[in-house]
This record gives structure tokens, sequence and C-alpha cells, in this order.
């Protein structure tokens, strides 16, 4: 298990597999075996010693295949290191405070008491009109969403180092 670490994530257009992808990059070139897989084709957990998991947020909900790893895995994750992090908010600011302090959605809050990750992060996201479906393209249009790619991916790259230099770390104590 040494070092093996699973980036998995679930994505409706892309940009949370681009976010996942970054993540994976950093952690690989600090020195760490990293496989990144969308969530619903990751098999067993056991060669890995910690998970980063990451879900496009709609409506304040993260994508099914998302909500179906935390909870095939609820007990394999209660013992790993786990990091969770959503994407989704366009517009300038924190990404929180668009969702007004939202970090992860209520519905999978008792799952995420037990695991106890060992942080959870909200990223800006991306609204690309060509790539979206008729009815997403007409609820933005209600809602006045803003276009366009918001991530900021020297904060995905500080996040991504933090958990490298933690795991580093611990393999070193």
């Amino acid at each position: 298990m040494e070092n093996q670490v699973l980036v998995t994530y679930a994505t409706k257009y892309g940009a949370t597999a681009e976010i996942a992808e970054k993540i994976g990059q950093v952690l690989r070139q600090a020195g760490l075996r990293t496989d990144v897989l969308p969530a619903n084709r990751v098999g067993n957990l056991t060669s890995y010693k910690a998970v980063v998991l990451g879900s496009a947020v709609y409506i304040g909900k993260w994508r099914k295949d998302a909500v179906k790893f935390l909870q095939a895995n609820e007990k394999t994750l209660i013992e790993r290191q786990v990091w969770l992090f959503s994407s989704g908010p366009t517009g300038q600011g924190d990404p929180i405070e668009l969702l007004k302090g939202w970090r992860f959605p209520d519905a999978q809050q008792p799952i995420i008491e037990r695991i106890r990750p060992r942080d959870i992060t909200v990223f800006h996201g991306v609204v690309d009109v060509r790539k979206l479906n008729p009815l997403h393209k007409w609820m933005i249009s209600k809602v006045e969403t803003p276009i366009g790619d918001f991530r900021d991916w020297d904060i995905i790259t500080s996040w991504a180092t933090a958990i490298a230099n933690e795991l580093i770390e611990k393999s070193l104590a």
C-alpha cells in the first residue's frame, strides 16, 4: 500500500474530471503512486492508503456515482486517509461564500461524519453552454448563472500539494 493514492470523481460535462487529473498530476510529481479514475470504474480499495473523492455539484447535490462510491466504500474509507472536493459554483469570489457556507450535501453528512475526512473543499466550476443539454441551458438562463471557466488552478494545485505533503510526512514518520 506504500504511497498508493486514488483520486476518483463523478462528473457530468468533464470539468470535475479535469480537476481530478490535475490533483493526480500534482501527487505524482510529488512521488506518490496515484491512480485517477471515474468513481463508477473503481474496484477494490485495498491497495490504496489514501483516497481523494470529488464530484460536480448540481442544486446542492453530488453526482450519483460519487454518492454510490461513498455508500459502497464507507467501511473501507473509515480506515483510509480521505479528502473530499466539490466543484460547481461559477462567478467571482470564494466558492463557499457563493454557496452560502455549503461544503457538502446534507444527505451524505452522516457518512462524512463517520469517515472523518482530512479536508473538504469546494472549487469553482465551469459553465460551457456548448456542452449543456437543452434542459440545463434553460435552467442556466433562468438563474443568470455566470458563464465561463472559473476554476483557479493555483488553488487546486495548492490543495493537492498540501495533500502530497501530508502523505509524504506520514510515510516518513
